[in-house]
């Protein structure tokens, strides 16, 4: 099992995707309501070298000399991927080692506003950062961010990367009814997006619980009628989580022995990671599945989400 690498874990977007965690679980500049992966443990904007390069350097080389190439290699993880003040390194590895394969980096976009890492992210093919708000009282309330981070600036990062960045920009914003979702946001996500200009604008949405309680996701008639309000050629709505089944790499050994292990006693979904071997990115993509085709129920206590099995009649 790998420290910092996981999957390839089935994604609609990019295929079959091998992604990189280049920070320890749950750093990031934001503490998002709607996070699957729970509350950020360590709220921060300070990059550094949070998983040392020389350990991903070895654990990347250890996986392609005896796997099959991926379709797209992901920055991602359990926490803000471009706090890791390495990542433009990495990044030039592996466009020397494996130059064929694109590289994704999914960013939540707060730290754009720093030239060198703007700078830093220029080799890669397609980054997809996130914007959910361009109304500060909004941008507080969902995302909770660090208490340096001002919204007109993380804007103006977005701005000036795309100024700077020439290959793909995947914008993508996640509707919560009741945080962003009111007209005077969407005006000014408009607004926004207008200025960025990304390549595409894609609406999400929650797919399972999130860490604050009394949250429910938009229907799909709530996202097509703000995909009609924004009024670009370039907005989707991203498909709901059982379309991951479709994916080449969803595995159906992973679905049952999650279902399995379950069977036996709730689990958090760090126990999952735990008992299963496999990333917390990875054991995600399955439990929206298995939530959503109504297999799986979720209980909140004191140490966090517990996932069952959904009883008969239920």
């Amino acid at each position: 099992m790998y420290k910092y690498l996981f999957g390839p874990v089935p994604s609609r977007r990019l295929g079959m995707s091998l992604g990189i965690d280049l920070v320890p679980y749950k750093v990031c500049s934001l503490d998002c309501v709607y996070c699957e992966c729970g509350p950020t443990t360590k709220l921060t904007t300070e990059r550094k070298e949070y998983i040392l390069f020389d350990r991903l350097k070895a654990e990347l080389e250890h996986y392609f000399d005896r796997n099959p190439d991926p379709d797209y290699i992901t920055f991602s993880g359990s926490g803000e991927p471009t706090l890791n003040s390495r990542i433009g390194d990495v990044i030039d590895l592996l466009k020397k080692i494996k130059p064929d394969i694109p590289l994704a980096v999914l960013t939540n976009g707060t730290l754009l506003s720093s030239k060198q890492l703007r700078k830093e992210l220029l080799k890669a093919d397609v980054v997809l950062p996130s914007m959910d708000a361009a109304l500060n009282a909004s941008f507080q309330k969902l995302n909770r961010p660090h208490s340096s981070l001002q919204l007109e600036q993380y804007i103006k990062g977005l701005i000036d990367f795309r100024k700077e960045f020439s290959a793909k920009i995947w914008l993508e914003i996640f509707i919560l009814p009741g945080y962003n979702n009111k007209k005077k946001d969407l005006i000014l996500l408009k607004d926004a997006i207008e200025k960025i200009k990304p390549d595409s604008v894609q609406l999400n949405t929650l797919d399972r619980p999130g860490v604050v309680e009394d949250i429910r996701p938009a229907t799909h008639t709530e996202l097509t009628g703000i995909a009609d309000f924004l009024g670009f050629d370039n907005v989707e709505v991203i498909a709901a989580a059982p379309k991951r089944k479709e994916v080449k790499s969803y595995r159906a050994d992973m679905e049952t022995a999650i279902l399995e292990t379950i069977a036996r006693r709730p689990c958090t979904l760090d126990d999952l990671s735990g008992i299963l071997g496999a990333h917390i990115n990875e054991i995600n993509k399955y439990l929206g599945v298995l939530e959503k085709e109504n297999k799986i129920t979720t209980t909140i206590q004191a140490r966090g989400i517990f996932y069952m099995l959904k009883k008969v009649g239920n």
